[in-house]
């Protein structure tokens, strides 16, 4: 099985979360598509929700700043003509434009509106959070 075949290449890590996942291609030209290429060299892998050949996932990139290997979640990275970490965007955010800037505001605000909460304190794992007033799980 070659790698448009999805033969893992590696383990992407992402330096931010600690996500971890195999990939089964690096760069701007996914296997098996025709006409897609992406704006940045990425770490990818085929759909495995997805029976089409074709169908793939975006995991990351690195940071154009850093280099650091960074996941696409909103927690950790965003793109903007390139890819950023949100450390080098926070280091830099004068630099973002203004909708860039308010954006990154409204995250933080609800994070710590959503922190304070304490049934939300229990961790990323939704599934674990027990609701307040029930006391059912989710």
């Amino acid at each position: 099985m070659d790698t448009s075949e999805g033969t893992v290449i590696g383990v992407f890590t992402c330096e931010q979360c600690d996500l971890s996942s195999p990939y089964t291609f690096y760069g701007q030209k996914p296997p098996n598509t025709r006409a897609i290429v992406l704006l940045e060299e990425c770490y990818g892998m085929r759909d495995p929700f997805n029976p089409e050949r074709e169908k793939f996932l975006v995991l990351g990139s690195k940071c154009c700043l850093c280099k650091k290997t960074v996941c696409v979640g909103t927690e950790c990275s965003i793109f903007y003509t390139k890819r950023f970490c949100l450390p080098c965007v926070r280091e830099h955010l004068e630099q973002f434009p203004e909708q860039i800037q308010m954006e990154l505001a409204k995250k933080k605000t609800a994070k710590k509106i959503l922190g304070s909460a304490p049934f939300f304190g229990v961790g990323p794992n939704l599934s674990s959070v027990l609701l307040h007033d029930t006391g059912h799980s989710l």
